[in-house]
């Protein structure tokens, strides 16, 4: 068994080579060996998302707070808001992040494939983000 405890783990900022916008990053868990699953509590605040991106295994959002933006690849923008579940396939091309005036935050759960656990692509385009 093993307990993390709450605050254990340091927040960091998102990375602006991943994300457009103010974007906190709160790790929540990643499963020992031979688990490959991770989650971290996302907090994005209103405007800011994540560049384009896919996961090898796909990648599940619980949304905890707010109102969000998601999009797949070829697929309308669509608005989610908290209690709202979105998964998206392995290898699926998407992005996700606040609404233009509402912060979001949500629980993102992914696991890697041979050490992949992301594959970062370019930045969503303010027209993209407006649908």
């Amino acid at each position: 068994m093993k307990i993390i405890r709450s605050g254990s783990a340091p927040s960091t900022p998102g990375p602006a080579d991943w994300f457009t916008g103010t974007v906190r990053i709160d790790p929540l868990f990643q499963a020992d060996e031979p688990g490959r699953t991770t989650g971290a509590h996302v907090t994005f605040e209103p405007g800011a998302r994540t560049a384009w991106h896919s996961h090898p295994a796909g990648q599940t959002l619980i949304v905890t707070f707010g109102r969000g933006r998601v999009q797949r690849e070829g697929g309308p923008v669509e608005e989610v808001t908290q209690g709202d579940i979105v998964f998206f396939p392995a290898d699926e091309k998407h992005w996700h992040g606040a609404s233009a005036e509402t912060a979001m935050s949500h629980i993102a759960i992914q696991e890697s494939i041979n050490g992949t656990l992301t594959t970062w692509m370019d930045k969503v385009a303010d027209e993209d983000y407006n649908g």
